[in-house]
């Protein structure tokens, strides 16, 4: 099927042109969209009289989108969602969350415009594209995370493997801490006896051989 592009349509075509695409194509997204029309004689010719008209409302939108799109490139947005100790989210984070993360900063994101390949099932930090116009992209970072505190670290570069590695290595210092403080405590006790004139616990409690 023909269509022609009332806009650029990555990896289709800029605007004006006619291009084939497949009809589920054009009537599930390009038409319904406002995106193209089929190319029939009377949609050309139609076109072609707008056509000075939609490249200035084009350009004006292609500029509101670039203002939009400096502020917004960089912008990292905590999302807390729970998560197992190896990292993987009871759930996913979805373009909607990225969306409603985003709104909640003072940014205006609709989850259309929010593009991932596949949902976030991790944590960690993710780059997101943003589409702000056909001609202007923007890339966010979503922080996902158990809790603001994680976040934090997260946002510093740490990935959730490495602190899980500091917490196992800082239970496992306690431990041996504690192991330490045992026996220093019991060896205090043996130097006590022996300056008593008491035998050590555990020679106290040998039978003494019989005559």
């Amino acid at each position: 099927m023909q269509v022609i592009l009332l806009e650029r349509v990555a990896k289709l075509g800029q605007m004006g042109e006619v291009v084939d695409v497949k009809p589920g194509y054009a009537r599930n997204f390009l038409l319904p969209q406002g995106k193209a029309l089929s190319a029939s004689k009377a949609n050309v010719e139609a076109f072609e009289g707008r056509k000075a008209q939609l490249e200035a409302d084009n350009l004006e939108t292609k500029k509101e989108a670039e203002a939009m799109a400096n502020k917004l490139n960089g912008q990292q947005f905590i999302i807390i969602r729970s998560a197992s100790d190896a990292g993987a989210l009871y759930g996913s984070v979805t373009t909607r969350d990225a969306s409603d993360a985003a709104t909640a900063e003072g940014f205006t994101v609709d989850r259309k415009q929010v593009v991932l390949s596949a949902p976030i099932k991790y944590l960690g930090v993710h780059d997101v594209a943003v589409v702000l116009h056909p001609e202007v992209e923007a890339t966010v970072q979503l922080n996902v995370a158990r809790s603001p505190e994680e976040a934090e670290l997260q946002a510093s570069g740490k990935s959730i493997q490495e602190l899980a590695a500091e917490e196992e290595a800082a239970a496992e210092f306690e431990i041996q801490e504690l192991f330490d403080d045992i026996g220093a405590a019991a060896s205090e006790d043996d130097d006590l006896a022996e300056s008593a004139g008491v035998a050590p616990a555990e020679d106290a409690d040998e039978e003494t051989p019989s005559a």
